[in-house]
């Protein structure tokens, strides 16, 4: 697969190579844990990440106020293992080397094809105000197909030949979707269709490679979209929406399954605590309106895609 941007390595290759160097500098600083078979793991420090969601320091300021919550609650460390990819998130939960984590629904699928102990045991639900099919708020969103509101382009049919952008081959919306919903419903395959399909990274720099024009069109997530158009970076008069998917389930907060089940049930409880007012504060910081718990059967429509 090609990258948008030639000269570069392939996006698989840098996905691959960011994960494993993001993997091993988290394990050289990580403490060694003893575990005796068939006991649950008491890390000495709680490992908690993200997937790439576009400004990975905004995010990270965000959620500080609730890790902060996590580290009084289960009164131990609880480090930031800050994220290169979609699959260095994966491969550390997969691994070991992170404890906790926000994931994509497609990213947890996979994730818990690694590992089927990584369980899903939170979710947000969120205002949307610029894409939801009814005002107000919402525990879905979606994957939509945008170009330039002022370019040529109106229709699937006027991209024949044109260039894609996607996020990251781990994407829900800005990847599975579009690669088996989407082409599905066209009866056509991406590599085929556009002269050039390629990674941007993240769903906010594929927005952002549609408005540079280094590509004609771009599959992003409705909420990312929804908030560069609160955060003033874009209008949404910029951006003509040509398709949009069904409703997909919003992103799961995730644990290893190995932790000990205190440890476990002490983060959940913190999550769903709808009267902590640090929680209230990343909840405000993530446009959500509080936290809602999820199970594995929730994200069934994500693992049955062919």
């Amino acid at each position: 697969m090609k990258t948008l941007f030639s000269g570069l390595p392939t996006a698989r290759a840098m996905r691959m190579l960011g994960a494993t160097l993001a993997l091993l500098s988290t394990l050289a600083a990580t403490p060694a844990l003893v575990v005796a078979k068939g006991a649950c793991e008491r890390p000495q420090r709680l490992r908690f990440s993200f997937v790439p969601q576009g400004r990975d320091s905004e995010q990270q300021t965000a959620l500080n106020p609730l890790i902060d919550e996590l580290r009084e609650r289960l009164k131990m460390p609880v480090d930031v293992v800050i994220p290169t990819s979609y699959g260095g998130v994966i491969e550390g939960l997969i691994a070991g080397a992170v404890d906790v984590a926000r994931l994509g629904p497609a990213s947890y699928v996979t994730a818990h094809k690694g590992d089927p102990q990584i369980t899903p045991f939170a979710s947000m639900e969120q205002v949307e105000p610029n894409f939801a099919v009814q005002r107000g708020v919402s525990s879905v969103y979606y994957s939509l197909l945008v170009t330039r509101s002022q370019g040529p382009y109106d229709s699937v049919t006027s991209l024949a030949g044109k260039v894609l952008a996607l996020a990251d081959p781990d994407s829900t919306s800005g990847a599975l979707i579009p690669r088996h919903l989407f082409a599905r419903q066209y009866k056509l395959q991406l590599d085929r269709y556009f002269s050039r399909v390629g990674y941007a990274g993240n769903h906010e720099q594929s927005v952002m490679a549609v408005l540079n024009h280094h590509a004609d069109a771009a599959f992003v997530a409705s909420t990312n979209l929804s908030r560069m158009i609160s955060d003033g970076r874009l209008r949404k008069s910029d951006l003509r929406v040509l398709w949009r998917s069904a409703p997909i389930p919003f992103d799961p907060f995730v644990y290893r399954g190995q932790l000990c089940a205190d440890i476990r049930n002490k983060i959940r409880a913190v999550f769903l605590d709808k009267n902590s007012l640090r929680v209230k504060l990343t909840l405000d910081s993530l446009r959500a309106t509080h936290f809602v718990p999820v199970h594995d059967a929730d994200y069934r429509i994500i693992r049955e895609l062919p």
